[in-house]
């Protein structure tokens, strides 16, 4: 049996909760599964949509945490059959205590303390006494090492995705008739926020306007800068070249990817944040679509420099600008998508799962 503690899982919506849900019905194709999750009260329809147990853990954060741990213990104790216990954070893995093989996956942000402080001090407690580290990119891998994690006990898998379905025609004209017909087109599906950097983009794009007067770009997602980035596409007049997205369906969503010509996300390094590896421009290349990605984190696992997209300087709004011309002129988003496209189905999850497969 492979048990599975986490602290993010569907229904809640976010890259980690996507990622633990296809690892977890991926391996419960080869061996019986349960999970310990978070308690959402959408939670009863995704819960009888899986062949694998799921149990859910309610009360206030810091609660939710030691009575996760307890009951994940107690089962523990009455089970003898548990093979592996697989964990989507350090700190779910930090109350158990059980001498069955552990696997941690690592993402960047949750492990980049101040070496030596007590945040980082608790990290390698838990890290440096398991059997295997999962590091989504070989950025996260080198951050952990820096970091003080023991080397020998990090693999890097990264994440998968699922096969994209056929959009259907409707979909794809609403999502026509949204773009209002302009070309050449950018989007980001990501988080307002500082890291994700739709500052520089949206300053790129007023360049970018002399050259190609009928661009649009398109924002998807919500988060704590979006006021900020409206303002400033407001200050630069740009209203008519951007749209912004959010609540909109995941049919709509991939549709608003398929119809555009690069996807656009220079993340960088913000305080402690940082991108760990990037599944949005996986999501972007199933639909032949080619990225532009940060030099700053894991972008060039899913990225394959000048082949599947560009790795640019986030930080310096000329090569924001040059990566994004580039692509745009002369067509050649269609050479580099089709490449992409091509180079992504390594990380659909039935190649994915044979990695961890090789672990559990």
């Amino acid at each position: 049996m492979y048990l599975v503690v986490t602290r993010s899982f569907p229904p809640e919506l976010g890259g980690m909760q996507n990622l633990m849900w296809g690892l977890t019905n991926s391996i419960a194709k080869y061996n019986l599964t349960k999970v310990f999750a978070d308690y959402d009260e959408n939670h009863k329809k995704v819960d009888e949509s899986v062949s694998f147990s799921i149990e859910r853990i309610k009360g206030a954060k810091l609660i939710r945490k030691y009575r996760k741990a307890y009951l994940v213990n107690e089962f523990i104790k009455k089970n003898k059959k548990i093979e592996c216990i697989i964990a989507d954070h350090w700190k779910s893995l930090e109350l158990i205590k059980s001498n069955k093989k552990k696997i941690c996956l690592i993402h960047s942000k949750e492990i980049n303390h101040d070496k030596g402080s007590r945040s980082n001090k608790r990290v390698l407690n838990v890290l440096n006494n398991i059997d295997y580290i999962i590091a989504n990119s070989e950025f996260t891998k080198n951050l952990a090492i820096a970091n003080g994690v023991n080397s020998n006990k990090i693999k890097v898998i990264n994440p998968g995705v699922y096969p994209v379905k056929k959009l259907d025609k409707k979909i794809l004209e609403e999502a026509e008739n949204l773009l209002k017909n302009k070309n050449p087109r950018l989007i980001t599906v990501s988080r307002f926020d500082k890291r994700k950097n739709h500052e520089k983009v949206i300053m790129a794009l007023r360049n970018l306007k002399q050259t190609y007067p009928n661009i649009i770009y398109t924002c998807i997602g919500l988060g704590e800068e979006e006021e900020n980035i409206k303002k400033l596409v407001k200050e630069l007049n740009l209203e008519e070249q951007v749209l912004f997205f959010k609540d909109i369906s995941p049919n709509l969503k991939n549709a608003l990817i398929s119809k555009s010509n690069v996807f656009v996300m220079p993340s960088i390094i913000y305080k402690k944040s940082v991108e760990g590896f990037g599944i949005a421009y996986v999501e972007a290349a199933q639909y032949g679509v080619p990225s532009i990605g940060g030099k700053d984190g894991g972008a060039s696992d899913a990225i394959k420099d000048k082949e599947t997209g560009i790795i640019c300087d986030g930080n310096n709004l000329d090569e924001i600008y040059s990566s994004i011309d580039l692509i745009l002129k002369n067509n050649s988003h269609k050479e580099l998508g089709n490449k992409a496209k091509e180079y992504v189905t390594k990380f659909e999850w039935d190649n994915i799962v044979k990695e961890y497969l090789k672990i559990l």
